[in-house]
């Protein structure tokens, strides 16, 4: 149990780990380049790519934990394990596919991993949104 654990945590960490490189070099990017004009266009563009990186990551993520259940035979292929890990990882939880008794925990373990990188991303989001409309919300005050 306590190596299945670790693994669960070494999950977590590179998680972790893709996220801050992609959300750091996300950031990067939009500071180098101009503010977009206030053009909703311009704005919906930015937004796009912006949950398409996002989104990419979190793939990432879910191929990490697939990955690793197929690599440790906790999942028969990686297809099932893709669908797996997906699910789980969103908390969706549907339930078709489940993990041998001996590796549930680390279905836990990647439902919460996948919350805090969602809410990492919101967060992120959220930064941008709020970037794009703080100089008009600083003119009208």
């Amino acid at each position: 149990m306590l190596t299945r654990l670790l693994w669960g945590l070494a999950l977590m960490a590179l998680s972790v780990t893709i996220h801050a490189g992609g959300v750091t070099a996300a950031l990067r990017r939009l500071r180098r380049r101009p503010e977009p004009a206030p053009g909703f266009w311009r704005v919906t563009w930015l937004f796009i790519v912006v949950a398409a990186w996002v989104i990419l990551l979190h793939l990432m993520e879910i191929w990490a934990w697939a990955a690793l259940y197929v690599w440790k035979g906790a999942m028969n292929d990686l297809v099932s394990a893709f669908y797996f890990s997906m699910v789980t990882y969103t908390t969706t939880g549907y339930g078709d596919l489940v993990l041998p008794q001996e590796w549930r925990l680390l279905g836990g373990i990647e439902a919460l991993t996948g919350i805090l990188m969602a809410g990492w991303s919101t967060g992120f989001f959220f930064a941008i949104v709020a970037r794009l409309y703080q100089p008009q919300a600083a003119k009208t005050s």
